[in-house]
């Protein structure tokens, strides 16, 4: 079976009223996939934008249903999730695609600013993520996809909210890949660059026109294939695709007469040299490195 064909599955995409979402959403339609077009309900509980997208999946002979539930409130996630079960059966793929900006340097950035931006996209993502997490587990397949942002990797002016949020989903990605592996869900992050309405008017207009959003949709489907990898940060943006890698130098033991800052920097060089440095699998790999580390340097016997 084709790795992308996603007949039969089930696939909830946050945020797909426009833009990204909107992307990710109509390409797992085409695919064969019967998708939930989650998007924010208005005032009077109008989900516009996801019934237009609704109706581009019918009208192109797909399955799908409009969904206004604010992903920042956990109760209405579950109903989603729980409405979502109850007509279809199951939930095969989930797209943490919901965001918001409030963009202001630090100085002046409010604390709602930042509340407001977390809410969305990272406790957005923990609600989501939970409440499909046991459907996944006991029906043993699941695909989940944060995502993430150059800016929270690399880091933006005036977008600390957003970079701690998107910095933030990645630690997710790294401890649910780790305890989703043995029921077969796969957990990965997208971190996308392209010209949507949370962009328009950030950017010159021919950097505009060459960053569509339909460029992004099929890293996010990469990402959610049967035979997706996990644990992997894709970049995706006018047509480009790259890897990143959280990695840590080889490092330097130091004795103990040298535990000092004054130690540190005068080996810093060497601490600090790139060329040796590897990915690690988990956080316990750090600290059996340094403790592997010591004992060489020691002639300490290690029984493990």
């Amino acid at each position: 079976m084709n790795d992308f064909d996603f007949s039969g599955q089930v696939a909830i995409v946050t945020g797909a009223g426009l833009g990204l979402g909107r992307c990710h959403a109509l390409a797992l339609a085409e695919r064969g996939a019967r998708v939930v077009v989650n998007d924010l309900a208005d005032a009077d509980g109008n989900t516009t934008n996801a019934d237009a997208v609704v109706a581009e999946i019918s009208a192109a002979g797909g399955e799908a249903v409009a969904n206004g539930a604010n992903v920042a409130d956990a109760a209405q996630v579950q109903l989603m999730v729980e409405d979502t079960l109850a007509r279809w059966g199951r939930v095969d793929v989930l797209i943490n695609n919901a965001g918001i900006l409030r963009d202001k340097s630090f100085a002046k950035m409010s604390l709602e600013d930042v509340q407001a931006v977390i809410a969305v996209h990272l406790m957005g993502s923990v609600h989501c993520t939970q409440a499909v997490w046991e459907p996944m587990r006991e029906q043993g397949y699941g695909r989940i996809l944060m995502t993430s942002s150059a800016s929270g990797l690399y880091g933006n002016f005036g977008q600390t909210n957003y970079s701690a949020a998107k910095m933030a989903v990645v630690g997710m990605m790294n401890t649910l890949a780790a305890e989703g592996a043995k029921y077969n869900i796969r957990v990965n992050a997208l971190a996308p660059t392209a010209g949507t309405r949370m962009t328009e008017g950030l950017l010159p207009d021919k950097v505009f026109e060459l960053m569509k959003p339909e460029a992004v949709a099929p890293a996010a489907l990469f990402l959610c294939g049967r035979n997706a990898p996990t644990k992997t940060i894709l970049g995706a943006g006018a047509g480009s695709y790259a890897v990143t890698r959280i990695v840590e130098t080889a490092g330097r033991w130091l004795p103990e007469t040298e535990q000092t800052p004054e130690g540190i920097a005068a080996h810093w060089a060497e601490i600090s040299d790139g060329a040796g440095a590897t990915e690690l699998g988990g956080a316990f790999d750090q600290s059996l490195k340094y403790v592997r580390q010591a004992a060489a340097a020691l002639g300490v016997s290690l029984d493990f």
